[in-house]
């Protein structure tokens, strides 16, 4: 990830979801009418290839552990919507961080990172292991 920014090339969901063009809240760039193409933001031809996407366990995975570690220095802000997570990715990030804070109490700070990876991509292999939320699209 770019940047701090949990998705992946730090340019927003836009980018996160292997989607050119423009990402939530950007500037002019690819395919955008008029748009002339640049490294950043190429133009994409109904002959170019796909870009690669990333798996949803694996994005939920990146922003859970992101927002975990903001969460357990207290450098967060607003609400779950805020912070680009469902209901659901919110409940692994409470329970992330519950379990973070004990294991920085008793561990230090590496072994807190390490739960925090370790806890986000189990509670995200499960919510996702079938491509799709299991609590279902909101949840």
């Amino acid at each position: 990830p770019g940047r701090g920014s949990p998705w992946p090339g730090g340019r927003g969901w836009g980018a996160a979801r292997g989607r050119p063009g423009r990402a939530a809240g950007g500037g002019g760039g690819g395919g955008e009418p008029g748009a002339r193409p640049s490294p950043a933001h190429p133009t994409v031809t109904g002959n170019s290839p796909s870009a690669a996407t990333t798996s949803p366990a694996r994005l939920c995975t990146r922003i859970i552990a992101y927002w975990s570690r903001r969460a357990l220095t207290g450098d967060t802000y607003g609400d779950y919507q805020s912070m680009g997570l469902s209901d659901g990715q919110y409940e692994i990030l409470r329970t992330v961080v519950d379990a973070a804070r004990a294991e920085r109490e008793r561990a230090g700070d590496e072994a807190a990172g390490r739960l925090i990876d370790r806890r986000a991509r189990t509670a995200c292999e499960e919510r996702y292991r079938n491509g799709e939320p299991t609590g279902g699209p909101w949840g």
